[in-house]
Parts: structure tokens; C-alpha cells; sequence
């Protein structure tokens, strides 16, 4: 293809109107692959992030019916580690949690360090009543005994806005924070333990008053739904008051640039050190593992879910294919005159032929970019446009409850980018590839024969 083929390709896409049809199918196609493809990455990478951002990079658990004693000295061991940032231990429990006459709740129950956990998690961020402090989180209020205070999620006291999935961020802490509520909850008490001598282990229920000195709210559905936080000590005393300071779970932050491979080899070889000094029998049972390998299951269904409507969405856009060649078949019918006086004056029949390609191209290319900046434009501003939609029609699209977060995830997914406009590209190449070859056809005799 020569110079004069481009040229004459970019004064038929100056002057040809229809083409701006093309141009405009182009665009919307690679707008809304993008948009889809950079909101579902965001969700996916959001919900994968979730979990290492609340739960540390390692997470090192017991088994189910053991616990781990007495845990500072593993944690300052896992500390002195050069690829371990920080540790901190978590008890789980569960119960159900009585807010006001008739108000009760099932909940997950975590009792906690702090504030050594905001070294791990930035749990601060989280809390309404101490976001902006300059001092450190703890569960301390002025007024409060130490050791009855508590946090709760937002979710677990209060219901967002039926239409706007808001919080009253400010009634919550008036009306909220300073409360008294009252925990049940229990643990397993061993047959050996059991006066009765019976076989199957005793259920022995604990109940405990704490004042709600904090709310966190850390937009995760889950987490802000059915989780409350208590001081680890005052769990652990709690519901085994004839043992020492227990946990069942250390979670473990890595520092910048530590591989998790690197980070769970360091944590198992201190924690089997740790045990066998405190003849833990049970220590090559326990289970360390990352953050991101507990959810990778359901990570890989969302990906399968993702290429699934991808392609969905990548064959209702092959349409483009079909209107470029309409379009360009169009062209070539209608100024067959053209094309042979070009042939006239010696413009070959590759010339012509690829005069249109790149014609096609020109297409896809110029549309692309406009796709991009579109998608960009929308995935940038969703969260924008779905409150407009919510107040201009009264329709929520996005729902916490639904969605697990309380905002759109709206990175711009540049991989998928880049494979979208290429396939663009070639999608228009394609759609002026037989109108090209139908233009190279063309025979100047035949058609000037009576001109």
C-alpha cells in the first residue's frame, strides 16, 4: 500500500458521514467491554484484597478444637522475623447479641489484641469514633471499666437507608456508641473436664455485658453484618477462665516485597520452633496458609463467571464486524466510478484493495480510543452515575447486601484494555476486508466504457 492509498483513505474518512456510524459502533462495543471488564476485575480484586487487608498476608490457625496458649512469646518470635512486618492473635467465638427488648442478633465473635491488630489491619480507618484520633485504637471510653468495653459492626445495630444504602453515620454515634448490650455466648468443655464423665463434650454458656465504645464500619457486607470485636483477654477469660491467655488464630502481616511463599515458610519454621518448646504435640497439625489461598476457589468462579459474560458481550459486539462491511460494501458499490478512474491513473489493484483496509482500520483505531475514553470516563464515575440513577428514578442498582461492598470498585482494568482494542481494530479490518477485495475486483474498462 503507497502513500497515495493512505491518502486517499483519510479524505474518504473526512468526507464520508456514514462512517462516522462505524466509528460510533466501534466505540460503544469497546466502551462497554471495558467498562464491564475493569468493574467485574475491580470487584474480584476488591473482594481478594478484602481479605489480606482485614486478615493479614498469613494466617496460621489451630485445629478446630485446640488452642493456642499463652501466645505473646510466638508473636514476639514471628516479630523478630526479618520478612514478618507484625502478628497479632484473634479467639473466635460465636453468639447472639441482645441490643435492646427484642432486639437480638447472631454474631460472630472476635476477641482481639489492640493495639497491636492496627499494625496488621488498619482497623482504625474503621471506627467511627476514633477515625480521627492521633492516638492509637484501643476499646478504652472514659467512664468505662476496663475490660467491658466492646466494638460492633455498623450493620449489626443499625439498617441503611432503604434508598440511598446509607448509614446515619451521626445518629449512630449518639445513639449508639455508650450502649449497654448484653453477649451469650459459651464454649466446649471437654468429657474429661465434665464432672459427669459423659462422652460427648458439654456446651457451657457465658454471658457478658460490655458497653459499645466504638462502631466499625468497614464497608464489607460481611464484616460490618455480623461481627463484634471484644478485648481478646476478656474473651479468653471468659469463656475458659481455668486457662491461660488463648487464641485460635495468629494472623500475620509480611513486609513490602516478601513473597507469601517466603512468609509462610518463615512463619512455620518459628511456629514449630515456638511449639516444640511448649511441647504442642499438635503443631504439625496446625494450618498456615495465605489469605488469598482461603478464597481462591471462589476467586476462580468469579473468573470463570467474568470470561463467561465477556464473551457474552464480545459476540453481541462482533455486530460491528457486520456494520463495517455493510457500510464499506456500500461505499465501494456506490462509487465504483471512483475507484476506476484511480485504476485509470495507475493506482494498482493492491493499492485500491488496501486502500480500503486500512480505511477499515482507521475505523476501528479512531473508535477504539473514543471506547477507551468512554469506558474510562464511565468506570471512573460509576459510583457518580449509579447515585444519579437512585435519586433521578428511585432505583438502586447497588446494594451492599448484595454486592459485599458498600462502593462500586472502579479501577480501570488496562490489561483488558489493551486485547479490546486490539480486537477492535481487527474487527473493523475484518468487517472492510471483503468490500476491499470487491474494490480491487473492480475493472476501470468495463465501467468507462460508455463515460
Amino acid at each position: 500500500m503507497n502513500v497515495l492509498s493512505v491518502f486517499l483513505a483519510c479524505r474518504y474518512l473526512r468526507r464520508r458521514k456514514i462512517v462516522m456510524l462505524s466509528i460510533a459502533a466501534v466505540a460503544l462495543s469497546c466502551a462497554l467491554l471495558i467498562t464491564v471488564a475493569s468493574l467485574f476485575t475491580g470487584f474480584i480484586n476488591a473482594f481478594e484484597s478484602s481479605a489480606t487487608r482485614h486478615m493479614g498476608d498469613v494466617l496460621l490457625s489451630a485445629q478446630s478444637d485446640l488452642k493456642i496458649p499463652d501466645f505473646s512469646g510466638l508473636i514476639e518470635s514471628l516479630q523478630s522475623d526479618p520478612r514478618i512486618e507484625a502478628a497479632t492473635a484473634v479467639l473466635q467465638s460465636q453468639g447472639l447479641l441482645l441490643l435492646g427488648k427484642g432486639k437480638v442478633r447472631a454474631v460472630q465473635v472476635w476477641g482481639i489484641e489492640l493495639p497491636r491488630r492496627a499494625k496488621v489491619s488498619p482497623i482504625q480507618e474503621f471506627l467511627l469514633r476514633q477515625k480521627t484520633s492521633s492516638a492509637e485504637p484501643s476499646f478504652a471510653m472514659e467512664g468505662i471499666p476496663t475490660g467491658e468495653e466492646g466494638f460492633i459492626g455498623i450493620g449489626v445495630a443499625a439498617s441503611p437507608d432503604e434508598k440511598t444504602d446509607e448509614y446515619d453515620l451521626e445518629k449512630i454515634r449518639n445513639e449508639i456508641v455508650g450502649s449497654r448490650v448484653l453477649l451469650t455466648t459459651g464454649a466446649a468443655r471437654s468429657a474429661g473436664q465434665d464432672e459427669s464423665k459423659t462422652d460427648t463434650p458439654k456446651y457451657l454458656r457465658k454471658a457478658i455485658h460490655f458497653t459499645i465504645t466504638d462502631v466499625v464500619f468497614t464497608g464489607m457486607y460481611d464484616l460490618d453484618q455480623n461481627f463484634i470485636y471484644l478485648p481478646i483477654g476478656s474473651l479468653s477469660s471468659k469463656l475458659y477462665p481455668d486457662s491461660p491467655l488463648l487464641a485460635d488464630r495468629i494472623q500475620i502481616r509480611l513486609k513490602p516485597g516478601i513473597s507469601q511463599e517466603a512468609g509462610i515458610a518463615a512463619v512455620r519454621a518459628r511456629w514449630l520452633n515456638w511449639a516444640e518448646t511448649r511441647g504442642l504435640l499438635w503443631a504439625d497439625y496446625a494450618k498456615i496458609d495465605s489469605s488469598k489461598a482461603l478464597q481462591a476457589q471462589l476467586i476462580a468462579e468469579y473468573h470463570k463467571q467474568m470470561q463467561m459474560l465477556m464473551m457474552i458481550f464480545g459476540l453481541v459486539s462482533a455486530g460491528v464486524v457486520l456494520l463495517v462491511f455493510c457500510i464499506f460494501y456500500l461505499i465501494v458499490m456506490t462509487k465504483q466510478k471512483d475507484v476506476a478512474i484511480l485504476k485509470s491513473y495507475g493506482l494498482s489493484s493492491m493499492g485500491v484493495g488496501g486502500m480500503y483496509l486500512f480505511f477499515g482500520l482507521a475505523i476501528g483505531a479512531v473508535g477504539a480510543v473514543f471506547g477507551v475514553v468512554l469506558g474510562y470516563a464511565v468506570t471512573l464515575n460509576i459510583n457518580a452515575i449509579e447515585r444519579w440513577i437512585s435519586v433521578a428514578f428511585d432505583l438502586k442498582l447497588w446494594k451492599s447486601s448484595t454486592y459485599m461492598f458498600s462502593r462500586i470498585p472502579n479501577q480501570m482494568d488496562w490489561d483488558s484494555v489493551a486485547w479490546i482494542v486490539l480486537a477492535a481494530i481487527l474487527a473493523a479490518g475484518i468487517g472492510s476486508l471483503i468490500p476491499a477485495v470487491a474494490a480491487a475486483r473492480v475493472r476501470p474498462v468495463r465501467l468507462l466504457r460508455y463515460e
